[in-house]
């Protein structure tokens, strides 16, 4: 216990030393997009600590353990992402900087509405925004499913009162801070996960598999990635790769760095650098199933790995490690789905708002947001399927987010393209529901499948009719 209390307060001193010092939180451009003026590394280290740190690393380690080299196969076509979105970052910086864009979904509603004040302007504004906070609800939800994890084996409390905690740190953070803050802290935490991946995590899955060498012993559909079917695994590179590209946490990143090169060369090293990443924690994972065998919950993987491999100290700056990495992941979420909550949901082109007033509303907006996602984390604390969900719902944006990357002008599409995000969320939606309860009739985590499938055709059909009807 001395310990665990010995580097919460070495973090939280460093964190708190860091954001004084360098957050300016009255500065509303700094709050949202960090001034535009972040250099390469802070922003890979931001953008890394997001997509391997937190609720990801949790996620991957509990797949691992359920399914073996499937998870890898997110890594990949993650790669696969950052490279299609390496050819369109310049673009997508530019775009921002010069039609003062801060989110994914303003992005949307300047091309597709150019800010209109009528009912459908307002309509399509609120499905974009909506559906994109639906989707890091999930995904903020899976941080304080593991934050509460940690924090009950770490001080042998409950798993409510661990999600309380963790829950009030995210949301007093993420409320102070802004996208400044986190990507100051994101660069120490990042740190901290490379410490633990050299120091702890690399050495423990040698020795559990030993040299790998026992890997062997696992299912064969643990091994060749088939776990969830081989259509979930041939899928990844075809529908979830693109998917990097409408991600609203990446696209905060991209507007907030300096120039268009910077942008450019953040996607590239980003996804290089993840991919060590999606090999290993899946490899944790594993080994807990080769060592411990079957009938572990999931979500306490990586703390019963923790527990076997480190001695009380190193233990103590283990969890505090991954606490600050899912803090990491959390504020940087909560962040996100409140400035698109406060700047593209609630009308946020009133001429009459000032900065201060909409910054209010965006901290107003955290606390409300991270209250709601404690409760999802409590009544439905499984850290896979939050992550899922999460992250396979945002691919039903790629056809009308490429089509507005490519067209100059797509407003003559603005009716197809919101009958494609509402026809591919509620299909993706309905086979997720379909899969979590009837799993032998579906594989829940491929529903991404049929829902990017519907929204593509949808626009394709949408635009097929409008140019028909053109010609006539």
């Amino acid at each position: 216990m001395n310990w665990f209390i010995f580097w919460i307060i070495i973090y939280l001193g460093v964190i708190i030393f860091l954001t004084i010092r360098h957050v300016r939180s009255t500065d509303l451009e700094n709050y949202l997009v960090n001034n535009r003026k972040t250099r390469t590394l802070p922003l890979v280290f931001t953008t890394l600590a997001t997509f391997v740190g937190g609720g990801t690393s949790f996620g991957l380690m509990a797949m691992g353990y359920e399914s073996g080299f499937a998870a890898v196969g997110i890594g990949v076509a993650y790669v696969i992402g950052f490279f299609i979105l390496a050819h369109f970052a310049p673009r997508i910086r530019k775009y921002g900087a010069d039609n003062n864009i801060y989110s994914f979904p303003q992005f949307l509603n300047e091309k597709y509405i150019k800010n209109q004040n009528s009912t459908f302007s307002k309509l399509f504004s609120s499905t974009v925004s909506g559906v994109n906070i639906f989707i890091f609800f999930f995904l903020l939800a899976a941080q304080f499913v593991a934050m509460a994890s940690l924090l009950k084996f770490s001080f042998d409390i409950g798993f409510q009162t661990a999600a309380i905690i963790s829950c009030l740190v995210v949301i007093a953070y993420t409320a102070f801070a802004g996208l400044s803050g986190v990507i100051i802290t994101d660069m120490l935490q990042f740190v901290v996960i490379l410490i633990m991946i050299f120091l702890i995590f690399i050495p423990g899955v040698l020795t559990d598999t030993a040299s790998f060498s026992s890997l062997s012993e696992l299912p064969k559909e643990m091994l060749n990635g088939t776990s969830y079917g081989i259509v979930f695994l041939l899928a990844l590179p075809l529908f979830f790769a693109p998917s990097v590209i409408v991600r609203m946490d990446i696209w905060q990143r991209i507007l907030a760095s300096r120039n268009e090169k910077t942008a450019k060369r953040v996607s590239i090293i980003s996804g290089l650098g993840m991919l060590p990443f999606y090999f290993l924690f899946p490899l944790v994972g594993m080994a807990i199933k080769i060592t411990m065998q079957d009938n572990l919950d999931p979500k306490d993987i990586p703390y019963l790995f923790l527990d076997k491999h480190c001695t009380t100290g190193l233990l103590g700056f283990a969890v505090v490690g991954l606490l600050s990495a899912l803090m990491s992941s959390g504020d940087s979420f909560l962040n996100i789905i409140s400035i698109s909550a406060v700047k593209d949901f609630l009308g946020w082109k009133k001429r009459d708002s000032s900065k201060k007033a909409i910054q209010i509303k965006i901290r107003i907006t955290t606390v409300i947001f991270g209250v709601i996602a404690f409760f999802m984390a409590l009544h439905f604390p499984k850290i896979v399927d939050l992550m899922v969900i999460g992250l396979a719902t945002i691919v039903i944006f790629v056809p009308v987010t490429f089509l507005a990357l490519i067209k100059k002008d797509v407003v003559e599409h603005k009716k197809a393209a919101l009958t494609s995000i509402l026809s591919g969320f509620f299909v993706n939606l309905g086979f997720f529901i379909y899969g979590i309860v009837s799993p032998e009739q579906f594989q829940a985590k491929s529903s991404f499948i049929p829902g990017f499938i519907v929204a593509l055709i949808v626009l394709l059909i949408g635009i097929s009719i409008k140019k028909k009807t053109k010609n006539n």
